[in-house]
């Protein structure tokens, strides 16, 4: 057994036997199964949903006297920066009442740091340098590495964490001078890929029969003309992308942009970086504008999944988040912004050729698994930027009926079959669930859950 791999079993197998007890998290896991005791079924998923993320996949502990928490995906054994920093997410809301757990998430985001500290155009990270299966992958991969994929998303998921931890909490302590150097890297990475003074210094190539695990043109990817956007390898699914401007995660890089300039004038008081941050944000934000939207000739002006600057649109929606249908949940767009209107139309049709109804239910998947297998992270993402509470109990119906009778998420069923599904482990997609449960009950929409009751028929 190689190195890497003996020790990555062993860390997560001490992890998962050590976890501490987060007594907020099981409080509120008791008051929702009240709120739900008419629906037994669906309270238990919230019971083994919610709290799947730290029941099996975080690893905290003490390192130099400072918080450190790895986490692991699930079934992959490494930490994604996107992945984790979902993940813990919807415990923020709680650290302020539970020190275990404040510390817990405050780990999480000192080790992201460290991560981007290491490589900033790295995906996912080993918990040391331990190599892994991909280290012969033809890119600049250290032994910490576990995957160098390059995704704007993986620099935006921390920024994200960290401010709402921050905003909820009141602890600043993270913003410190490897917070500075974070900001610093994010700033020059996205002006590398904006590409305007050349392909910069990131390339990616692996050798593979699946195609969207490569990057062509000696893995520089699809050629794109400077226009202000910001090039991404991969997108969250980590496949390859197909025209390097990925739409939403540009979205995301303006939103995160902005909300470390807050950081910075706030806590900081650096008006200089704070001021690069801004300005970035902004040159995106109006690239976007002129660049991203295309005039459907069915739905009226759409954003497109990816575009090249050249001219070159994809009309597409992928389940992976940031995804155009999530905008409203990564980003600050409204939930009645006029074009997201029309591209949520779009995106939930057979116009997109990742949309897929069946006889279990109906959502969008994406290249990575392929043809007529949906994720059930799309149909929470339509139930979060929904305000139709018809729609909604729809969603929360599909969810509850595509559990494969295991009360947990997949990554992914078959639209005609949830017991052929993807991933048994896949700890983002439960605690995502568990997000989901809580914005209904908290919106006072209980209601909605209680109805969504085992085998339902759903009318597709």
């Amino acid at each position: 057994m190689k190195k890497w791999m003996l020790s990555v079993m062993l860390t997560v197998c001490s992890a998962m036997s050590a976890q501490p007890s987060y007594q907020a998290i099981n409080q509120k896991i008791e008051e929702v199964k009240q709120i739900l005791k008419e629906n037994p079924y669906l309270a238990g998923m919230f019971e083994k949903c919610f709290p799947n993320t730290i029941n099996t996949t975080v690893n905290y502990r003490v390192v130099d006297g400072e918080d450190d928490t790895f986490v692991y995906t699930g079934d992959i054994h490494a930490m994604w920066l996107r992945d984790s920093g979902a993940q813990v997410w919807p415990y923020v809301p709680f650290a302020k009442d539970d020190e275990a757990l404040r510390k817990m998430i405050r780990g999480v985001i000192l080790r992201q740091f460290k991560c981007i500290l290491i490589d900033p155009y790295a995906n996912a990270f080993n918990d040391g340098p331990l190599g892994s299966e991909w280290e012969k992958d033809l890119t600049d991969m250290k032994p910490e590495l576990h995957e160098r994929k390059y995704e704007i998303d993986s620099l935006c998921y921390p920024i994200r964490l960290a401010f709402y931890y921050w905003q909820l909490t009141g602890d600043s302590s993270i913003f410190n001078d490897d917070w500075l150097d974070v900001v610093k890297a994010v700033l020059r990475t996205f002006r590398e890929q904006q590409r305007k003074e050349g392909r910069g210094p990131y390339r990616f190539m692996r050798r593979t029969e699946r195609a969207s695990d490569t990057m062509l043109n000696d893995g520089y990817g699809h050629p794109v003309k400077p226009v202000g956007l910001i090039a991404s390898a991969f997108r969250p699914s980590d496949d390859a992308c197909t025209y390097l401007f990925l739409v939403p995660s540009n979205f995301f890089a303006v939103s995160a942009l902005r909300k470390a300039a807050t950081i910075l004038e706030r806590v900081n008081k650096n008006n200089v970086l704070s001021a690069d941050c801004r300005s970035l944000a902004d040159e995106v934000e109006q690239a976007l504008r002129k660049y991203a939207v295309y005039q459907h000739p069915k739905y009226g002006p759409i954003y497109a999944y990816e575009v090249d600057g050249f001219g070159n649109y994809l009309l597409m929606d992928d389940a992976n988040v940031p995804s155009l249908l999530a905008l409203p949940y990564i980003t600050e767009m409204p939930q009645q912004d006029a074009i997201y209107l029309n591209t949520r139309r779009f995106v939930l049709s057979y116009d997109n050729p990742y949309f897929f109804r069946g006889k279990a239910a109906e959502g969008i998947g994406g290249p990575h698994i392929g043809p007529d297998y949906v994720w059930p992270m799309s149909i929470m993402m339509r139930a979060f930027t929904s305000s139709d509470d018809q729609e909604i109990a729809r969603c929360m119906q599909m969810l509850v009926n595509c559990d494969a009778d295991t009360q947990m998420m997949h990554e992914s069923f078959h639209k005609d079959n949830p017991q052929k599904f993807t991933r048994s482990w896949f700890a983002w997609a439960n605690t995502l669930f568990g997000e989901l449960v809580l914005k209904l009950i908290g919106e006072g929409k209980a209601s909605l859950l209680i109805g969504a009751t085992k085998n339902t028929t759903v009318n597709n």
